[in-house]
């Protein structure tokens, strides 16, 4: 793949992500404070299985400048760490594991890791209050949503496949 064309698919993800986000704002709040389906990661998985960790997490980065400017320090905090965390993990699990890996499988792994990340910033943000409790909280709605962002990744992983491959022609042929 050209650095062009890298460069541009990165950025089109980059865009998914950020209207798969709006979107997802739009959806009712899950029942645990904080939570989400963390739709917008499924473009950081498919830039991780697709390009790479380097394409993965700019996407990631991106996405907290993005929460940064959109919903203020402590969202760009717990964005960045949250998502740095799970692209990490997810590469390690790539990396280690190979071909054993399952779209489900690495999904958990960045959604546990992404929740992980979150939770040890706000327990930075707030260092007087023990925030334990919440943690298993925390790791049962990594766990549901990974299982939901698996099963779309799964889903749209042939289009995405097929739009990332295809050559165009400049001009067009008429």
């Amino acid at each position: 793949m050209t650095n062009t064309r890298r460069v541009t698919l990165t950025a089109i993800l980059f865009a998914a992500a950020m209207v798969l986000s709006l979107i997802e704002g739009l959806l009712p709040p899950l029942p645990i404070p904080g939570a989400r389906f963390g739709l917008s990661n499924i473009p950081v998985m498919y830039a991780l299985i697709a390009m790479g960790p380097g394409s993965s997490m700019a996407i990631a980065v991106l996405k907290a400048g993005f929460a940064l400017l959109a919903r203020g320090a402590a969202a760009g905090l717990l964005s960045l760490c949250g998502g740095v965390l799970a692209v990490a993990a997810m590469w390690l699990a790539l990396t280690l594991l190979r071909d054993k890996n399952t779209y489900v499988f690495l999904s958990l792994c960045g959604a546990t890791a992404h929740n992980l990340g979150q939770w040890a910033a706000v327990s930075l943000l707030y260092a007087g209050m023990n925030l334990l409790s919440y943690l298993p909280l925390l790791l049962a709605a990594g766990v549901a949503a990974g299982l939901v962002t698996a099963v779309l990744l799964r889903t749209v992983m042939p289009l995405l496949s097929r739009f990332a491959q295809q050559k165009r022609q400049y001009p067009p042929r008429s």
